[in-house]
């Protein structure tokens, strides 16, 4: 990457059971360990942060992809929900996988495909997951 447009910062304390907060102040959560693994569930977890911000960079992708003129406009009423899953490597340690679910009300199936495809290649967490996770895209044309 030659030019940094935007820099952020934020710091855990305590890891699963603490908290994080940008240093701006502007967004700060309590951290649990899901009941899943072992927690009380009483906050936020890693995986839950992971998906809100992949849902909302991955739209935004294809907002920017709607208008370069090649590809169909995002629909207002489009949305995308990312499901983060984290369970144990083969290997050793822990992994993540992904599902995320576009939906494209009033597209035709074949321009929605063309247009996520176009913004998964364009999404900074795309670029930053592709070959480390396991990651389904699956597009929904009817509301």
């Amino acid at each position: 990457m030659t030019k940094i447009l935007y820099t952020t910062r934020a710091t855990a304390t305590g890891g699963r059971d603490g908290r994080a907060r940008t240093d701006d102040g502007s967004f700060e959560v309590a951290l649990a360990t899901p009941k899943e693994l072992g927690g009380n569930g009483q906050g936020n977890n890693p995986e839950q942060l992971f998906a809100a911000g992949y849902a909302a960079c991955f739209l935004s992708a294809m907002k920017f992809v709607g208008t370069q003129g090649t590809f169909a406009k995002v629909p207002a009423d489009a949305s995308v929900s990312a499901t983060v899953g984290i369970g144990p490597r083969a290997d050793k340690g822990f992994g993540l996988a992904v599902t995320l679910a576009i939906t494209l009300p009033g597209l035709g199936t074949a321009e929605a495909e063309a247009l996520v495809a176009e913004a998964d290649t364009i999404c900074p967490y795309s670029h930053a997951v592709r070959g480390n996770i396991e990651v389904r895209l699956e597009v929904v044309t009817e509301a």
